[in-house]
């Protein structure tokens, strides 16, 4: 699958990332980065602890990684359980966690499905 293919099939904005970032090349290096950041596992596990202030610095890591490589659906939920964590609370995380898992999850398998070469 092209680059390209795989933000279309992730609801990402590729025009956004390619103005951002201007090459394929770059673009699919910081996606292999992302794929080997801690912050979604990081997250998980700071809310099954019950840890506020970690949760928080997960989600905004996420919420940052995902507004700057265009990564949509990832960015509009971390960014809202962010702000939901930002103000000490963990009331309504389980279900954006949920959402996040099925978002985080399609992102990673379609990365992974990106030729590199395409």
């Amino acid at each position: 699958m092209t680059l390209k293919e795989c933000y279309e099939a992730m609801g990402a904005d590729y025009e956004a990332v390619m103005g951002r970032l201007r090459k394929e090349e770059r673009i699919l290096k910081y996606l292999t980065k992302f794929l080997e950041d801690p912050s979604f596992g990081t997250l998980r596990q700071s809310l099954q602890e019950g840890n506020v202030e970690e949760a928080f610095r997960a989600a905004h890591t996420l919420k940052g990684v995902g507004q700057n490589l265009s990564l949509t659906k990832l960015y509009t939920t971390s960014s809202t359980m962010a702000e939901i964590l930002r103000a000490g609370s963990m009331e309504g995380t389980a279900p954006l966690m949920e959402l996040l898992e099925v978002d985080y999850g399609k992102a990673v398998e379609l990365i992974r499905g990106v030729d590199p070469v395409a």
